[in-house]
């Protein structure tokens, strides 16, 4: 073979070419070396930081779990504060009811305390009074060759009846007005939860109203009666036996049977066309109402002159002297669609204005086809058939012989 000819230019050419091959490669080592120790120190940088937001995120932990501790202890002392509050919230309400029951009392007491005065006023009186007899009777009078029936000294007598008349009529009058405030809001609250219908709820508490006073003068007629029965035998004056009859109804009112009265207030409502009850329920339900209603009317009675309810029917024209109109009334309107509370008169006087809604196109035809009695009639409801048939009112003689 033929052995290759290089020149000396070409030999030198590809030294300088060896030669700028090695210093780039020292250059890009260089380089590359200078490059890789910026990447290390920012490895290290990021090292760093790495283990800073570590100790960070576990110092953040920390700081979770201590506030989820001081969390659950701060839930567990609100429980507990919850349980206490609610434990004197009982006892705020026992030592409430206990302070109604004392309050109570004390009325009871204080009540008892008017009554002895009044007696011990009126036995200061009737001593004086026979101590004056006495002296009359000592003195050389004519007055005692008279007969017992025509002794004007004994007509003199009053008793204890019409000593606290006047007393007596302002606390009953009083006593119906807080009848109204809060007997009839309470039981307005109860009938409520079952019936929807504001209107039928007033209908219900205004016939129980009218019907307990009903029921109880005819227990007062019933009762004085036998009471003048069984003082006629006995009794010599000096007051009348009307006289003392009421005096011994007025000094004996808790012998009142109140729980017949309600009875009949209840049957009475369960046969009244005018007023539905849901099934499920009964009119014993406001017994409450009626039985203070009946307690206050019966009292009434041993007035002097006795208070009563004054008349009244739906669809007559609207009396602004006996009634005032309730909220929900169109005041426009002339006649009254239906009662809410009725009105106390004593004889034709009015004493307490009763409560009425009127309302346009109220039924004014219907209320003159009525009978006497606006509130009570003696056909049997639908709603109220099975009631009545379990119970059945007495008949006017069963109910004489039973009062009687």
């Amino acid at each position: 073979m033929a052995r290759p000819s290089v020149t000396d230019d070409t030999s030198l050419q590809l030294i300088q070419d060896s030669v700028e091959k090695d210093r780039r490669i020292r250059e890009l080592s260089a380089s590359h070396d200078s490059d890789v120790q910026k990447l290390e120190t920012q490895l290290c940088s990021t090292r760093l930081q790495l283990d800073s937001v570590r100790s960070e995120l576990v110092e953040a932990q920390n700081e979770l779990d201590e506030t989820k501790s001081k969390s659950a202890t701060t839930l567990l002392a609100t429980e507990d504060e919850i349980l206490q509050l609610k434990a004197d919230l009982r006892s705020a309400h026992e030592q409430l009811e206990i302070y109604k029951r004392k309050v109570e009392a004390l009325d009871d007491n204080e009540r008892q305390v008017r009554l002895l005065r009044n007696e011990v006023s009126y036995l200061s009186t009737e001593k004086a009074m026979l101590q004056d007899r006495l002296v009359r009777s000592r003195s050389p009078s004519p007055l005692p060759l008279l007969s017992r029936s025509s002794s004007p000294v004994r007509s003199e007598s009053p008793t204890r009846a019409q000593l606290t008349n006047s007393s007596r009529h302002a606390r009953l009058v009083s006593r119906f007005s807080d009848l109204y405030a809060v007997e009839r809001l309470e039981a307005q609250s109860l009938l409520r939860r079952f019936i929807s219908d504001l209107e039928m709820v007033q209908k219900i508490i205004f016939i129980a109203v009218v019907e307990s006073f009903k029921t109880a003068k005819l227990a007062y007629r019933h009762f004085k009666l036998r009471v003048k029965k069984t003082l006629s035998s006995s009794h010599f004056g000096p007051e009348t036996l009307e006289d003392a009859a009421v005096d011994y109804i007025v000094r004996n009112l808790d012998l009142y049977d109140v729980q017949t009265s309600i009875n009949d207030v209840i049957n009475a409502m369960n046969v009244n066309p005018r007023i539905s009850f849901p099934p499920e329920v009964d009119f014993a339900l406001i017994n409450t109402l009626i039985r203070e209603t009946c307690r206050v009317a019966f009292a009434m009675q041993t007035l002097d002159l006795p208070l009563d309810l004054a008349f009244a029917s739906d669809g007559e024209l609207f009396n602004d002297n006996k009634y005032r109109r309730s909220y929900d009334s169109e005041f426009s309107a002339p006649l009254v669609m239906y009662h809410v509370w009725p009105a106390l008169i004593e004889g034709d006087i009015l004493l307490v204005k009763g409560e009425a809604v009127t309302r346009r196109g109220a039924p004014w035809s219907r209320s003159r086809s009525r009978s006497a009695s606006p509130v009570r009639s003696r056909s049997l409801s639908p709603t109220r058939s099975l009631a009545f048939n379990s119970k059945r009112s007495l008949s006017p003689d069963r109910l004489r012989a039973s009062l009687l």
